[in-house]
């Protein structure tokens, strides 16, 4: 079986703007910062690091390779943004994921078919009989990401406060009247404010930091129009209630005042949060589906000796033009010929 033939591959650096590998012995467009050198595919990268190095230095790949754990943080849909340690991307407001995906980190552990008593934290031959040793999760259940906690609580705590205002705003279309019967008319406004205030100041303050982030970037996303949309619904509708005078006449309705639209603000931010959490929770499920995946690929290949013998060795030490036995039941380790 023959590997692949890497062994003149000259080790590339990585953009740290659009994140393409760049040759560093023919790099043209460098920068220097801190005694580290970046290395720029083009000018227009390089222009744009000196711009704003900062967004750019919280990572490692000009001198680590991909697979370290370096702590490093993209974004899903801007694979050039990079940061240290877990926020929202700076262009789409999407959560962080970390960079590197550790199989090791996902609980997975070796165990021998034949010998169950066998667990190894690596792959490799069984000790007892020789057959390769199968992963198995060791880890039940991923820990959930802080995040999604935090998304989940807003969540109920809003779901829980906008109920009530959608109830008080539409009782006069669906007719409930077990709700005039508590709270009179006038009362409805101040009643809907007080509930709907908690909802989009504290449920919805990710979106608003988020889209505040947005307008001081000029990198307009889905969170600059929900953070719009929320704020302007909520602040119109407190000052209707409080300076109903300042309207035009055509505003007021038949009783004199100003219709609001706490609902709105209310129902939106939660919507939001119930697309975030929906989000967050598949982006979780997937990232564990994809650590199982890397921890099944094998890390050892067995090398067929020129007088015979043979040896496992980790996948790294493998050149091209090796020869490597696989048993029945085992994965074939590398590309070649068989």
């Amino acid at each position: 079986m023959n590997a692949p033939n890497n062994s003149q591959t000259i080790e590339p650096a990585r953009d740290p703007v659009c994140g393409m590998d760049v040759v560093r012995d023919t790099a043209v467009h460098t920068h220097e910062i801190d005694g580290r050198l970046y290395y720029f595919c083009s000018r227009h990268c390089e222009e744009k690091f000196r711009a704003d190095s900062t967004r750019y230095t919280g990572t490692d790949d000009a001198t680590v390779s991909e697979g370290a754990d370096s702590g490093i943080y993209t974004c899903p849909m801007h694979p050039e943004v990079r940061r240290q340690g877990p926020g929202s991307c700076p262009d789409c407001g999407m959560a962080l994921e970390p960079l590197s995906l550790d199989p090791s980190a996902s609980g997975i552990e070796y165990v021998c078919p034949m010998h169950p008593e066998v667990v190894e934290g690596e792959p490799g031959p069984c000790p007892v009989c020789g057959m390769a040793l199968e992963p198995r999760s060791a880890a039940p259940e991923e820990e959930e990401s802080p995040e999604l906690k935090d998304m989940r609580r807003r969540f109920w705590v809003g779901l829980g406060f906008t109920l009530p205002v959608f109830l008080i705003s539409m009782s006069e279309i669906i007719h409930v009247e077990s709700v005039s019967r508590f709270f009179a008319q006038p009362f409805f406004p101040w009643i809907q404010l007080a509930l709907a205030t908690p909802v989009v100041i504290w449920c919805g303050r990710p979106f608003f930091e988020r889209a505040w982030q947005s307008l001081l970037t000029r990198r307009f996303n889905m969170f600059t129009l929900i953070g719009i949309g929320i704020g302007s619904a909520y602040l119109y509708s407190v000052a209707a209630m409080l300076f109903p005078w300042a309207f035009p006449e055509s505003f007021h309705a038949q009783d004199g005042s100003v219709p609001v639209y706490f609902e709105a603000a209310a129902v939106i931010t939660v919507l939001v949060l119930l697309g975030q959490v929906l989000e967050l929770r598949a982006r979780s499920r997937t990232s564990t589906a994809i650590k199982a995946l890397l921890g099944l690929a094998p890390k050892t290949a067995r090398i067929l000796r020129e007088d015979g013998t043979e040896e496992d060795i980790p996948l790294e030490q493998v050149a091209p033009g090796d020869r490597l036995r696989v048993r029945p039941g085992e994965k074939i380790p590398v590309d070649g010929v068989v």
